[in-house]
């Protein structure tokens, strides 16, 4: 390389975005510019530091990983994207790349793999973890809507129809439709296991 990539590091854990920033600091190559711990705050950050490539954390406060890769997608479309996981959810993998991350890859992947990565995706490759990938095609698709989506996510902290309903200015018959269909098409039995059976997915 020419050049230093210039990395952001989104990630709500202080500790392991430390770690992840420490170990990419070892690479000649690669520059950890910018670290938050929101991501509401990752395009804001990107755009001040001139990031080449931003390393999202899924589960983060304010927005999660795949909702700032696509905001990255629509505000810095040259910019790419690696999301990492804890969580090793077939569902996740196609929002990932359907938001417009470049690279999927999970959390214990070894630091070399993770820059290479890096590297990767700057020449223009996508970067796909094998074991994801494999689990994602056996899944098949997610075969929830965004609105069913939308409606399952609220209600699985345990709000009633009527605060569904509210949220979303919706009627509460068209919530109780929503949930319904949800509820079949994940094949569960009521509202709480279709949550369950959704998030193990990674559809929620």
């Amino acid at each position: 390389m020419s050049r230093m990539i210039r990395v952001l590091l989104a990630e709500d854990q202080s500790m392991v975005r430390e770690a992840l920033a420490a170990l990419l600091g070892l690479e000649p190559d690669i520059e950890v510019v910018a670290q938050v711990a929101r991501g509401d705050e990752v395009v804001e950050a990107a755009r001040a530091q001139e990031v080449d490539v931003a390393l999202l954390d899924i589960e983060m406060p304010g927005m999660t990983g795949i909702e700032a890769a696509a905001a990255l997608s629509t505000e810095l479309p040259a910019l790419k994207v690696v999301v990492l996981t804890t969580f090793g959810r077939p569902g996740y993998l196609r929002r990932a790349m359907e938001s417009g991350a470049d690279a999927f890859l999970v959390k214990d992947a070894p630091a070399a793999q993770l820059a290479a990565a890096v590297r990767q995706v700057l020449d223009g490759e996508r970067v796909i973890d094998p074991g994801l990938a494999a689990a994602a095609l056996a899944n098949g698709a997610n075969p929830l809507t965004d609105r069913e989506r939308e409606v399952l996510r609220i209600a699985a902290d345990g709000s009633t129809n009527a605060e569904v309903a509210a949220e979303l200015r919706l009627s509460q018959g068209t919530v109780r439709n929503y949930l319904s269909t949800a509820i079949q098409k994940v094949a569960a039995r009521n509202r709480a296991e279709a949550v369950r059976i959704a998030r193990e997915k990674g559809w929620l």
